[in-house]
């Protein structure tokens, strides 16, 4: 072994991290794009002036520049909360306070807006982040649907993709367009609201 290979093999494995500058990397990041710029322009070299680190401390954390906006993106939507299962109607409507909490942030639906149109240019990004940011929420409202459907708590014959885009679509719609029309509501009871008009709907048959 020569002298070289004796210092890497008894430096430590990596230096600790920052949280601090992972953080700084990752608002870099989200910001730069939510400033128009697209997943062409954004560099390596960018993002790491913008976060006041060097390009080395961004390598140590993510292979490149795919994976820091999948980890970036995938930070922007709120942590779901640990649905309790004890009705439906309550997990549905702890799943959509979420949404409407993310359809409220200006910067998270520019940012994702601006990454979902490059989606012809670079849809193995695209797609990694729909698996990362939209596939594992689909999943959790899939679950919550089935589990109703097996308690008779809704219908049994649901058409369950379509009633997961009434969901969440209203939520969306309403957050977005709705609002911008007219006077500004409270989010606050939204989630309620959309959940009880949908469950009316959803309900078995007498």
């Amino acid at each position: 072994m020569s002298t070289t290979d004796e210092t890497r093999a008894a430096r430590p494995a990596g230096r600790p991290r920052s949280a601090r500058a992972e953080q700084a990397i990752i608002d870099a990041t989200l910001g730069l794009i939510g400033e128009g710029m697209n997943i062409a322009e954004l560099s390596i070299e960018a993002i790491a002036a913008r976060a006041g680190v060097g390009k080395t401390t961004i390598y140590r954390r993510w292979a490149n520049k795919e994976d820091l906006c999948v980890d970036a993106l995938a930070r922007l939507k709120s942590p779901l909360p640990e649905l309790r299962g004890d009705s439906v109607r309550e997990d549905l409507v702890a799943y959509l306070e979420v949404v409407v909490r993310d359809a409220c942030d200006a910067r998270s639906r520019c940012v994702m807006s601006i990454v979902m149109n490059d989606a012809e240019r670079h849809p193995r990004l695209v797609e990694r982040i729909r698996k990362a940011t939209i596939e594992p929420r689909r999943e959790v409202l899939a679950g919550v649907l089935r589990r109703g459907m097996a308690t008779g708590e809704i219908r049994a014959d649901l058409d369950l993709p379509v009633a997961m885009a009434a969901l969440i679509g209203t939520a969306m719609w309403y957050m977005r367009d709705a609002r911008s029309g007219g006077p500004e509501e409270p989010a606050t009871g939204i989630a309620e609201r959309i959940v009880d008009q949908h469950l009316a709907g959803l309900a078995p048959a007498a």
